[in-house]
């Protein structure tokens, strides 16, 4: 069930920013965001975190970290236009990196399009996409006309609607994430799989990683990124309860595991691990992103993981 939401907006004073953070993640040299809350209300999140002292809280009398409610800039397309133009050392934007352009508030202002057109406008960028949401197939015309540019990925978080419906109420369900990577691969569009976060307790068996690695190869992917679910904020509390609360009471243990450094640092161990086995049974290892803060692991965890990091990427 989609949960209900208001739409606050705000003026963002860039449109498209440097990223320095996600160049070392290998996904890109620069980022646009459409506002400073997402509308997908996904119990992990932890870009609140990284946003909670932005103004556009304070204008619209939230915390940011309550639920129920987006901040979307609905004059964003224009400033991504003007900097498409006036910057001259051009690269990879990636689409979007805290706030989904294609999420209920952004589709509302049609941002993910308007935006992908002001980037593409302008020779010498090339776009990664990243949404949680299948509404972005409305725009495979754009993709598809500038195929060699863009790069499109949909975050695959598990197997299960039932859960996903859960802890991303108002994304897509995996059924139609995976539908639409189905379609772009049909129509020729470039895809990379993203399989951030892998929850404990709930994709990160090694039948579930392997049914997600096999999918990606199903569909062509050309990278598969892989990540811990981030222990940042109030993510894991968070995603426990809403677990607990709809009687999934074996994966909000889970969760409950991993909130101590001890739990959490065993998960990602064994996580890489198994991703790694999977790459290298299904897929190519060498496509592997495994995106990993070690500020988390216990040094003795740290030292395993370095005597094979095979396809990780040390933040």
């Amino acid at each position: 069930m989609k949960n209900m939401f208001d739409v606050h907006t705000t003026s963002l004073t860039k449109g498209i920013g440097r990223t320095k953070e996600f160049e070392k993640k290998g996904l890109a040299q620069y980022s646009v965001n459409v506002g400073t809350k997402c509308s997908h209300g996904c119990s992990y999140c932890s870009s609140a975190s990284l946003l909670r002292m932005h103004s556009s809280f304070k204008a619209a009398k939230k915390s940011p970290f309550e639920d129920g409610y987006a901040i979307i800039d609905p004059e964003i397309a224009s400033k991504v236009a003007y900097n498409a133009k006036h910057t001259w050392n051009r690269g990879q934007v990636m689409l979007c990196t805290t706030v989904d352009a294609w999420c209920p508030a952004a589709q509302k202002y049609n941002l993910g399009r308007k935006c992908l057109e002001a980037i593409l406008a302008e020779p010498g960028w090339t776009v990664r996409i990243l949404t949680k949401n299948a509404a972005v197939v409305d725009d495979f015309d754009i993709i598809e006309k500038y195929r060699s540019r863009v790069i499109l990925g949909l975050s695959i978080t598990s197997t299960n609607d039932k859960i996903s419906s859960i802890l991303e109420p108002n994304a897509s369900s995996i059924t139609e994430r995976m539908k639409a990577l189905k379609l772009a691969r049909a129509k020729g569009i470039r895809v990379y799989s993203m399989l951030c976060p892998l929850i404990a307790g709930i994709a990160n068996s090694r039948a579930v990683i392997d049914e997600l690695v096999q999918f990606g190869e199903e569909i062509g992917s050309e990278e598969f990124f892989a990540e811990t679910v981030n222990r940042r904020g109030k993510a894991l509390p968070n995603t426990q309860n809403v677990l607990a609360e709809n009687d999934f009471a074996k994966e909000a243990k889970a969760v409950e595991a991993i909130r101590h450094q001890a739990g959490w640092s065993e998960y990602a161990v064994e996580l890489i691990r198994d991703v790694q086995a999977s790459m290298r049974k299904y897929s190519d290892i060498d496509k592997l992103k495994f995106l990993l803060y070690p500020s988390n692991l216990l040094p003795e965890d740290e030292a395993q993981i370095k005597k094979d990091d095979k396809g990780v990427v040390w933040l």
